[in-house]
């Protein structure tokens, strides 16, 4: 679908972010209507396998700290996913307007959902319930509407990671393209489809590429590298704002070009976080982020080659970038 353009593979991820929201909205209302009496029923969900162990202690404040940071990688990466919108800004029709409207909006989607379904798995399976279970979506389905209802909830699990993969072929190729028409990639790259307009070369490559990591290791391995090189990047871009509000003061700037709120606290505290997710992903597994941070080190001699192999500009057949 994203090979043949970027309007149909655009229109199937947000068919599939609706089919998503569906059961997670049956959930949430479900749940808010549950008497909370009823939250006792989950508390001995998973008591008896002790699925989850605390990854930390109480002694010492800094152990603490990571033991919290380490709880919120693969929180991150569910919240993760409003970067991939920058890829495509050269594609939108208005993204000086658009573009910060779309991020604000679609990330507090995002918060007003997880937040209030995270609230129905409290009051449905309890503390000690949600304690003990690995899949804290499927008990409280299945407490509320019974075998149906975990099935559909584990469809919307498959839905959602549909979506998420969907998501990974329409934006991040964008970066192979741009990487191409900067000559720091084969050429070929930077060619556009001559009939659907899109990157397609690049479409395929991270489609196989994507295959490879599923086939290399599980879940919870993959999520630590993609966490730990997502969160490098965001607080260099994090840290990069202090760099550009001193080169290009604000007076300096076209009227109507949006302006972090609350700077610098907001782009201090960003990093901050940043630091604290580096940091707490190392501390809880140093293996996993140490081969994420080596794949990340194997572009240093990559881009070394082509930058010495390829022209500074690759002048393309197709001119401009992918669209409609």
């Amino acid at each position: 679908m994203n090979y043949v353009g970027v309007e149909p593979g655009s229109r199937m991820l947000n068919a599939f972010v609706i089919l998503k929201l569906i059961p997670l909205g049956l959930l949430i209302g479900a749940g808010l209507l549950l008497p909370v009496e009823a939250a006792t029923a989950g508390a001995s969900i998973g008591a008896s396998t002790g699925a989850f162990n605390a990854i930390g202690t109480s002694d010492g404040g800094g152990l603490l700290i990571f033991a919290f940071g380490a709880a919120l990688i693969p929180i991150m990466f569910s919240y993760g996913g409003w970067q991939n919108a920058n890829y495509v800004a050269e594609e939108i029709k208005d993204p000086v307007k658009d573009m910060p409207v779309g991020l604000l909006v679609g990330t507090s989607i995002v918060v007003l959902v997880y937040g209030l379904v995270n609230f129905v798995y409290l009051k449905t399976l309890g503390h000690t319930g949600l304690a003990n279970t690995l899949t804290p979506a499927s008990d409280a389905a299945a407490l509320l509407f019974g075998g149906t209802g975990n099935f559909l909830i584990t469809l919307g699990i498959a839905v959602s990671t549909f979506g998420f993969l969907n998501l990974t072929m329409l934006a991040p190729t964008r970066a192979y393209y741009a990487m191409a028409r900067d000559g720091l990639f084969p050429e070929r790259v930077a060619r556009l489809h001559p009939k659907y307009d899109t990157p397609s070369v690049a479409i395929v490559i991270q489609s196989v590429w994507a295959i490879v990591l599923v086939l290399t290791g599980s879940y919870a391995q993959l999520v630590d590298y993609v966490v730990s090189a997502d969160w490098f990047f965001f607080g260099l871009v994090g840290a990069s704002l202090f760099v550009f509000r001193k080169r290009i003061p604000l007076d300096q700037r076209a009227e109507g070009v949006f302006a972090t709120p609350g700077y610098p606290f907001v782009p201090d505290l960003f990093v901050a976080v940043a630091l604290l997710i580096l940091g707490s992903v190392v501390w809880a597994n140093p293996l996993r982020p140490g081969i994420g941070f080596a794949i990340l080190a194997a572009g240093i001699p990559a881009y070394m080659f082509w930058s010495k192999r390829l022209p500074t500009h690759v002048d393309t057949d197709i001119s401009g970038p992918p669209s409609s």
